[in-house]
C-alpha cells in the first residue's frame, strides 16, 4: 500500500536501488550537504529518488566518519513516466547556460543535447557539471527523474541522430518560421513526442537554418516580434509546449505519483 505522506522538504537523487530497509551510504558531497549545510542528525528524514523506484522517505541512521547512512522506510510516491520534450541547444556563456539547464529541468525537459554551431562561442562543454546542475534542479522541483545530458555533437549530426517519429521544432529567429502557438494548436492529438533546437547568442548561420529546415520531421517556428536571448527563447518554447501539449495539462497528483 502506497503511503499518502507529503513529499519530503529535502530531496536527494541517488543511483542506488531503493527498497524498505536497504541502507545506503551517501557520497561525500551529499553527506556534507545534509550534515553541514542542512544540519540534520540521526533520526531526521529526507526524500530519496533514483528515477526508477519512485520517491522514498529515508531516515538518517549513522553519521560516523563524517559520512551519512540512510535507510528507506516507506515509499511516498510511485514512479511515473516523465518523458518530456527534448532540447538541443548551442552552449552559452556560463551564467546563461546555468539558467538554461536549471529552468529546462524545472520545465520537464527529458533530454538535453548540446550542439556545436558555426557561431557557438565555446566548444568546451563540461557534461559532468551540467548533469550536476540538472540533478540539483530535479531535487528542488519535485521531479522523479533527471534529464539525460548528452555529449556535445556537431549541429550537422543532429538530423542524423534525431528519431524521425519525434518532431523537431526549430526556433527560427529570422521571422520566417510559423508562429509556435499555431503549430501547437494544430498538433496531432496522439503525438506527444517533440523536441526543440535553439541556436547560439549570434543565431544560426543561414545555411544551418536551411539544412535543418529541410529535414522531413523539422518545423521552423517563431516566437513573436521581439528578438529573444537564446536562453529566453528555449525556455519560452518549453513553457509553451507544456502549456499546450505537455504535462501542464495533466492532473498534478497523477503526474507525480502522489495521491
Amino acid at each position: 500500500m502506497e503511503a499518502k505522506a507529503a513529499r519530503a522538504d529535502i530531496r536527494l537523487y541517488v543511483v542506488a536501488p531503493l527498497a524498505v530497509g536497504e541502507a545506503l551510504r551517501l557520497d561525500e558531497r551529499q553527506s556534507h550537504y545534509l550534515l553541514r549545510v542542512m544540519r540534520l542528525a540521526p533520526g531526521d528524514t529526507v526524500g530519496l529518488f533514483n528515477g526508477r523506484d519512485g520517491e522514498w522517505l529515508a531516515r538518517i541512521e549513522d553519521t560516523a566518519r563524517g559520512g551519512c547512512t540512510l535507510t528507506p522506510i516507506e515509499r511516498i510516491a510511485a514512479q511515473v513516466t516523465e518523458g518530456g520534450p527534448w532540447l538541443a541547444f548551442a552552449p552559452l556563456k556560463k551564467d546563461a547556460l546555468d539558467v538554461l539547464i536549471e529552468k529546462a529541468t524545472e520545465l520537464g525537459v527529458g533530454r538535453l543535447i548540446p550542439v556545436l554551431t558555426q557561431r557557438t562561442q565555446g566548444s568546451r562543454v563540461n557534461i559532468g557539471r551540467l548533469s550536476a546542475q540538472a540533478i540539483e534542479a530535479a531535487e528542488q522541483c519535485g521531479r522523479l527523474t533527471v534529464p539525460t545530458v548528452d555529449e556535445p555533437m556537431a549541429l550537422a549530426r543532429l538530423g542524423e541522430k534525431w528519431p524521425a517519429e519525434r518532431r523537431l521544432l526549430l526556433l527560427d529567429e529570422t521571422g520566417e518560421g510559423r508562429p509556435l502557438a499555431d503549430v501547437l494548436r494544430d498538433w496531432p492529438v496522439d503525438a506527444r513526442d517533440a523536441g526543440f533546437v535553439c541556436g547560439p547568442e549570434g543565431g544560426f548561420a543561414p545555411e544551418e537554418l536551411d539544412g535543418l529546415g529541410k529535414l522531413p520531421f523539422a518545423v521552423r517556428v517563431g516566437l513573436g516580434p521581439r528578438i529573444l536571448r537564446a536562453e529566453t527563447a528555449a525556455l519560452s518554447a518549453l513553457a509553451c509546449w507544456q502549456a499546450w501539449r505537455g504535462d501542464w495539462r495533466d492532473d498534478p497528483a497523477a503526474r507525480t505519483g502522489r495521491r
